[in-house]
This record gives C-alpha cells, structure tokens and sequence, in this order.
C-alpha cells in the first residue's frame, strides 16, 4: 500500500471516528462521554499515528529484510509519546480521570489497530513477490 492510498484511507477513517464522536455528543447530551480537551487527545493520536505509519513504511522500504523490525519500533516510539501525553495530560488535566481513560485508550488501540492492518498488508504484499 502506498503512502496516497493510506493517506486516503486513514482519511476516511478518521472520518468515520469523528462521525461517530459527533453522533454520541449528540446522542447523549447530558452524559459525560468524553473530556473537555477531546479534540487534542484525538488530534495527538491522529498525528503520531500517521507518523509512525510512515516510519515504518520508510523502514520497509528501505530494507525490506527488517521490515517487522521498523514496525516494531515504530509502535515503541508511538507508545512513549504516547505515555508521555497522558503524563502531562494528568498532571495539567484535572477532572474525571476515568473518562480519560476510556477516551485516550479506546482511541490508541482504534487509531493502532487500523495502522497495524495497513502495515500487514504491505507484509502480505512483499509476500506474494
């Protein structure tokens, strides 16, 4: 899968996340699904990701022996940022901390998921050369 394919549908399914973030709101007013700063937690996980989607497409590209190598080590670099936001995030954030609990982490493993199905289909794809 190339970089513009990937763009296009990470794209998309960030869509789709906002959409389904807008629905709830909208759905449940009254309740407290998500946290004030919501949007910065999305927009951190959005970033890093596409990011460490691309260093480890550049790592398999590059050479494609490693390949499993650069993905893992791209999703350790996601994951120490990644930690470190939420350390910051809770010494500067006070409030309900479960919410952003399930908010963050709900996020990092949806944004994870879809990055690690699109890095195993290029695997597949070297595969069949």
């Amino acid at each position: 899968m190339n970089l513009t394919r990937f763009t296009s549908l990470y794209l998309i399914f960030c869509g789709v996340l906002i959409g389904l973030v807008v629905l709830l709101q909208n759905l449940f007013p009254q309740a407290d699904l998500f946290v004030p700063k919501f949007w910065l937690i999305f927009g951190f996980l959005a970033g890093i990701t596409f990011i460490a989607y691309i260093l480890a497409s550049l790592g398999l590209k590059s050479k494609p022996e490693s390949g499993i190598m650069a993905i893992m080590a791209s999703i350790g670099l996601k994951m120490i940022f990644c930690m470190a936001f939420v350390l910051i995030y809770s010494i500067k954030a006070k409030g309900n901390q479960i919410t952003f609990t399930l908010n963050f982490f709900s996020l990092y493993l949806l944004f994870t998921a879809f990055e690690i199905f699109c890095l195993l289909r290029n695997l597949r794809h070297q595969n069949l050369k």
